[in-house]
């Protein structure tokens, strides 16, 4: 069986937003049965990236922004199917935290990238994985020092 390897972020507002907002996406790559899908950026390293290097790249190209790293989030495990082969694949997601830049600058493999409640995120993520990722960012800014928690 292959594997493969990405990285992905939780993007949130800088400071104690309240509510907390973070950035999701429409790639232009639909899902399996061809609906539009909402999206955390993420992806593949390039050669010797870290993932959380790879996680900010990514987010940068995707979603427009720069991010500083707050906290690694987890890992979500899954299968997919290419080519009759099946794939292992792991992606590791990190609590970023906006910097600067502009969401509508993200790159052409994105449809739209916009800020959205995190809550809603944890609720409306297409992929189980990825709202689980978004409820952990809401559980660790509810316990972070000057985040309303």
């Amino acid at each position: 069986m292959e594997a493969e390897f990405s990285a992905g972020g939780v993007v949130v507002g800088a400071g104690a937003e309240s509510p907390p907002r973070c950035l999701v996406i429409v790639p232009t790559r639909r899902a399996a049965d061809g609906a539009r899908v909402l999206a955390l950026p993420k992806g593949h390293p390039d050669g010797d990236e870290t993932p959380e290097q790879a996680a900010r790249r990514e987010v940068r190209e995707e979603a427009g922004v720069e991010t500083a790293l707050v906290a690694t989030l987890g890992d979500v495990r899954y299968f997919y199917q290419r080519r009759g082969r099946r794939i292992a694949k792991v992606v590791r997601f990190f609590l970023l935290e906006y910097r600067s830049g502009d969401p509508a600058d993200h790159d052409h493999e994105v449809e739209d990238a916009r800020w959205m409640d995190l809550g809603e995120a944890a609720r409306a993520l297409t992929y189980t994985g990825e709202r689980e990722m978004a409820a952990r960012a809401l559980e660790h800014l509810a316990r972070a020092p000057g985040r309303g928690g």
